[in-house]
């Protein structure tokens, strides 16, 4: 028997002003940063006017969220609707991002809809390293502490900064059990897991082990137990789920953007993120590879606003290096004034499945790399250390990296710490669109001064001096030698 319904479908609806709306869409805390950044409140910072929000419920529609920087709606409607929608004269443009007809489709055959398919390797797969080859019976994989050591890390936890004081937004495709995983124990009872939210519509549960990928990402900057050590152990946290499991389709950048000025909302001071974009189940609807220039694409737009508005956002720069159609990076990895990270071994070689660069426009991409092959990770399930590949797990090392950075710099812009991180990188002087500039180094980013970095006047001193022929770095009295050892 065949089903007949009525198709019902998301769509992304972009108006021509704000019709005077002044409403500043931040929290206190929020505001607070933006005070003492010196970053002015501007209309990117006022909500979309009420009133047009209303005449969309009006003539029908569910408005799942709305957009403040892009000044629109994600709404679900039918199409009748959506055709008096266009009327409206506040309506600039519409945009269909997620139709139902594949479910309507199932259905139609007997099947159930399809929910929980594999998740792409664009989105983060966890690569096996045997992948095609008989699995080693006894693997020698490094413990936790190495993929931080690849970046020079560990001094600077040693000198006391692990992240204190730094808020970040982990925005993925939803958290495995955060809320009785072992791994987010110490997270949950000091009170730094400040949040979650879910911007998706895919059937799958915030917790439920679809979120996998989350938590693991969220493992490798947080995450703490007896044997496993995240590289930010003492930051805030909030996590937020933007991915829709089991689909792609243009409405998932648009979750992504909910996300990202909800962080902005939130007093967020990092973005990691671990999802990218360019292709969907229907294809008429991809990206192309010249669309990659960070301004055309909404998401890669609110990217650069995020920045803008005084936040680092670091993201995965994807896994199809080895795709001969399409071995770039995405959106929104294709974005100005972010941190792109690449994947290295743990031989500070660059993995042939990290995803390159240029963008469109020219710009050098990824911008740094770090670990990304055979990354230590901890499960929220079993609590057990378990091994995967993919510049998915690079990127929140960088955001570790940038939190404990931060935690040593407050007063610090982010383009000042996201400065520090790419002039402390080893290719440097050397970039190119496979390394960036290459795997920072944390000590070195944390001890430069003067024309080293571009700085604002800090209360932290920091001197270097000569001892017996040998360089000694000495902050707030205390000595280190050059590679961060206290003395």
């Amino acid at each position: 028997m065949q089903v007949i319904a009525i198709i019902l479908s998301f769509f992304f609806v972009t108006f021509t002003d704000k019709g005077g709306s002044s409403r500043v869409a931040l929290s206190e805390e929020a505001k607070a940063l933006r005070a003492a950044r010196g970053i002015a409140i501007d209309s990117l910072d006022y909500a979309v006017n009420d009133t047009y929000i209303e005449a969309l419920k009006t003539a029908g529609a569910r408005v799942c969220y709305t957009s403040r920087w892009i000044n629109g709606a994600t709404v679900y409607c039918h199409k009748a609707e959506i055709d008096a929608i266009k009327q409206l004269p506040f309506v600039k443009e519409v945009q269909l991002t997620r139709g139902l007809q594949e479910y309507l489709d199932d259905i139609n055959n007997g099947q159930k809809p399809r929910r929980h398919i594999q998740m792409p390797d664009k989105r983060g797969q966890i690569w096996s390293p045997n992948d095609g080859e008989d699995p080693d019976p006894e693997p020698e994989y490094p413990n936790w502490d190495e993929q931080l050591k690849v970046y020079n890390l560990l001094p600077l936890h040693e000198a006391g900064y692990q992240g204190q004081g730094i808020t970040i937004g982990v925005i993925d495709n939803g958290f495995w059990n955060l809320s009785t995983a072992a791994a987010f124990d110490s997270m949950r009872t000091e009170g730094r897991l400040l949040g979650a939210f879910d911007f998706s519509e895919d059937g799958t549960g915030f917790e439920d082990g679809d979120g996998e990928h989350g938590a693991v990402c969220l493992g490798l900057i947080g995450g703490h137990t007896e044997n496993y050590q995240g590289a930010a152990i003492k930051a805030k946290f909030y996590a937020l789920k933007s991915e829709e499991n089991g689909i792609e389709t243009a409405k998932e950048p648009d979750n992504w953007i909910a996300a990202i000025e909800a962080c902005d909302s939130l007093g967020v001071w990092i973005a990691s993120t671990s999802l990218g974009y360019w292709w969907f189940d229907e294809p008429e609807v991809n990206f192309s590879y010249d669309q990659m220039d960070g301004k055309t694409i909404r998401a890669s737009r609110a990217a650069t606003i995020a920045a803008r508005k005084g936040m680092l956002l670091c993201t995965a720069a994807g896994n199809t290096g080895q795709n001969g159609e399409w071995p770039w990076i995405g959106v929104p990895a294709d974005a100005d004034s972010i941190l792109t990270v690449g994947a290295v071994g743990y031989d500070s070689i660059a993995t042939l499945f990290s995803s390159i660069g240029p963008t469109a426009d020219g710009r050098i991409k990824p911008d740094v790399c770090a670990v990304g092959a055979s990354n230590c990770l901890i499960s929220a399930n079993s609590g057990s250390l378990y091994y995967g590949n993919g510049t998915s797990f690079a990127a929140p090392l960088i955001s570790g990296l940038a939190a404990c950075l931060w935690s040593a710099f407050p007063n610090e812009t982010n383009m000042q710490i996201r400065e520090r991180i790419i002039r402390s990188a080893h290719r440097y002087n050397d970039p190119d669109n496979q390394y960036g500039y290459g795997i920072p180094d944390a000590w070195k980013a944390f001890c430069a001064t003067g024309t080293d970095v571009i700085m604002e006047p800090s209360d932290k001193e920091v001197m270097k001096r000569l001892e017996h022929g040998q360089l000694i770095i000495i902050r707030d009295g205390v000595r280190y030698t050059i590679l961060g050892q206290q003395l």
